[in-house]
């Protein structure tokens, strides 16, 4: 079937710099490789493939996506490809492949999530591109929230419907090992979450990313079978989990457009599942992603979304999170008084919830200390347009470290930092030194980038007390203890545009299995 040239292919073909006789050869070569000896593709259909739009058969999508993935170092997909999954054929497909069909989700999480492994194992940087083009998405969200989660769910998993499709369209070897798995496999799931989770806030996301990612691509596998209702949730929740920290993972690192992806597909399984607060909560992550970049006005909107999409089950405590983000967002545009707003109405949420009800796994993180350490970090941010919060930041980030558990290195440090910051806000260098020091002292067994960006941006602070010898000193260990290697500028022309960036957030609520 043709429909036009293929213009995502086109742009693609364009980066790889291949010859059509080039890529022809190198599908030929990559499908006998991974296990389909008898394709034989020719330089006239690739140019068919690219000028008439025409959809290659099984396994060449599948080749064609490893392909690009490897030569652009980044993971591309079916979808970025401008081909149809099985089941799919016929329909218009939005950019880039989002809002997912409930059907197609653990086939995209599977597919990414493989590319991602192969971009590690080669020594490249899985950079990604985002999920969505936002303009293409146009349902209102309010359609997401609201949908029937029966009659929706119930087309997808119907034979014919868009589950058995997926299914269908797949081979036994593209589930590799993967099968069917009961309560006690899911426990042992579950518990490894725990494991990623706990090592994630002691020494970073580089260390164990890779093990998330492939523990994720493990469960996109079991996905890929019907499970009885109950266990198919929990497997969904597990799926969400993992994506969520390995987006957290990515953007501690400086993967920022993996990240965001993985942050969508996270609301995605959240949505699969049926866990409204989940999938809010991984869209807040974004929102916090564009704080850090720079990019605030969009957090806002990000976070507009991932209120909505929590629904009225969000905990007090869940709620209050949410808050936070904003809050910080609020600071970076110099908005004091709304900042103090939502703060109050963050203090409020978390003093309402009285622990009736144990909150989910994914919120225990954020404790008291959390709330004074999000506290902090919004009035140092807000201090940068009006040098009399620095004060009340300090208070808070000293509120927070007294607070703080073991095992939680990684934010004990930002605690620092922002103290830190503070005190130089304040004119107050002798404190500013000693808490410098004291962050100093954890930073290179963490391997998170994100203290480093931190770090930098307080080092900024010290300029006006370069005269100091105390001062100096600490500036010279700082340009010392620096990573050498070169690292993507924050506002890096590789993450999408945050305003197709909200409206990728929004695609999530083209799900309608809530």
């Amino acid at each position: 079937m043709t429909k036009g040239p293929n213009a995502r292919l086109a742009d693609l073909f364009g980066l790889a710099g291949w010859s059509k006789g080039e890529l022809a050869r190198l599908v030929n070569r990559q499908a006998a490789a991974m296990g389909h000896p008898q394709l034989a593709t020719d330089t006239s259909r690739v140019r068919r493939w690219i000028d008439t739009g025409e959809t290659p058969r099984d396994p060449v999508p599948k080749v064609l996506a490893a392909l690009f993935t490897e030569r652009l170092g980044r993971v591309v997909t079916i979808e970025d490809l401008g081909f149809s999954r099985p089941g799919q054929a016929g329909k218009r497909q939005p950019a880039e492949g989002l809002p997912l069909p409930p059907g197609q989700v653990a086939a995209v999480l599977t597919e990414f999530t493989g590319m991602d492994l192969m971009l590690n194992r080669r020594g490249l940087v899985g950079a990604g591109t985002a999920l969505a083009a936002g303009s293409a998405l146009s349902s209102a969200l309010y359609d997401w929230i609201n949908a029937d989660p029966a009659a929706v769910s119930g087309a997808a998993n119907a034979p014919g419907g868009a589950a058995h499709a997926d299914q269908a369209g797949h081979s036994a070897s593209d589930r590799y090992e993967a099968a069917p798995v009961g309560a006690q496999e899911i426990d042992a799931l579950e518990r490894s979450v725990e494991v990623f989770r706990a090592w994630d806030a002691q020494r970073g996301g580089g260390l164990q990313r890779k093990a998330v990612v492939g523990q994720l691509n493990e469960v996109g596998g079991m996905l890929s079978y019907q499970h009885p209702e109950h266990h198919q949730r929990r497997l969904w929740s597990v799926a969400a989990n993992l994506a969520v920290l390995a987006g957290w993972m990515s953007h501690d690192v400086g993967m920022e457009p993996t990240a965001q992806k993985y942050f969508v597909i996270a609301a995605h399984a959240a949505r699969e599942g049926g866990d409204r607060p989940r999938a809010g909560e991984a869209l807040s992550r974004a929102a916090r992603q564009m704080v850090h970049l720079g990019r605030p006005d969009d957090a806002l909107d990000l976070m507009e979304l991932a209120t909505a999409g929590s629904g009225d089950e969000a905990q007090p405590r869940n709620r209050a999170m949410l808050h936070t983000i904003e809050a910080w967002a609020l600071a970076s545009m110099g908005r004091g008084q709304a900042m103090r707003r939502t703060l109050g109405r963050a203090e409020d949420l978390f003093v309402a919830d009285r622990g009736n009800e144990p909150p989910p796994t994914w919120m225990q993180m954020f404790d008291e200390a959390d709330l004074h350490g999000m506290q902090a970090l919004a009035f140092r941010t807000l201090a940068e347009h009006d040098p009399g919060a620095a004060k009340t930041a300090e208070r808070h980030a000293r509120r927070a470290l007294d607070l703080r558990v073991d095992g939680r290195q990684r934010s004990q440090i930002f605690d620092y930092i922002s103290l830190a910051s503070a005190c130089f806000i304040s004119d107050d260098p002798e404190q500013a030194d000693r808490y410098a020091r004291l962050a100093l002292l954890d930073i290179n067994e963490n391997s998170s980038h994100r203290t480093w960006d931190r770090l930098r941006d307080m080092y900024g602070l010290t300029e006006p007390y370069s005269g100091f010898p105390k001062i100096e000193s600490l500036r010279e260990e700082l340009r010392d203890a620096f990573p050498r290697s070169p690292k993507p500028s924050r506002d890096s022309k590789e993450v999408r545009d945050p305003r197709q960036l909200k409206n990728l957030a929004r695609g999530v609520r083209g799900i309608r299995t809530v």
